[in-house]
């Protein structure tokens, strides 16, 4: 395994562990010393996603990561929940043991998810996923949000309630 660090082909292992669906090696460069971690998955036959366009394309781990990444932006999820979560995914779809899967099938999944960690990264994930095409539809989306009595409800932040300032940072 090729160090990130340095760039060296040879590094050894110092440890190895099962986890969930993957093997997790921890990793030390020959050279450099620095320690790094590796997963090894199985890959069996390519999962294909149904786009909404009739395209296919094959299911990526790491594209569905990046979404749930960007919907989570500045929100205090640590990104060890981002990872378990599209682990998760990743897993209930592949035990569904079908060639394809459609893209809207994975987004509910996804917005299943956040919907109970985050309602602010819900909402990002909802904007982009169901392509809202006017303002009420996004309306629509939040006060179905505020009447589920699942979670706390949204602050109410009107041009009245007063907003937080930010702190400025040294050198702005």
């Amino acid at each position: 395994m090729r160090c990130h660090a340095c760039g060296h082909p040879n590094s050894r292992v110092t440890d190895s562990r099962e986890t969930d669906n993957a093997i997790r090696r921890r990793r030390e460069c020959r050279q450099c010393g620095v320690r790094f971690t590796t997963y090894e998955r199985v890959h069996s036959t390519a999962l294909m996603v149904a786009k909404q366009d009739s395209r296919r394309e094959e299911f990526d781990r790491e594209k569905l990561t990046s979404g749930i990444r960007k919907a989570c932006a500045k929100r205090p999820i640590p990104s060890r929940v981002i990872e378990k979560m599209a682990e998760d995914i990743e897993t209930e779809i592949l035990r569904l043991g079908q060639g394809e899967v459609s893209s809207k099938y994975i987004g509910a999944m996804v917005m299943d998810r956040l919907k109970n960690l985050d309602r602010v990264a819900y909402i990002r994930y909802a904007s982009v996923y169901r392509d809202f095409q006017d303002i009420e539809s996004f309306e629509r989306v939040v006060r179905d949000l505020r009447e589920d009595n699942t979670q706390l409800s949204l602050p109410d932040i009107g041009p009245d309630a007063p907003r937080r300032q930010r702190r400025r940072q040294p050198g702005q």
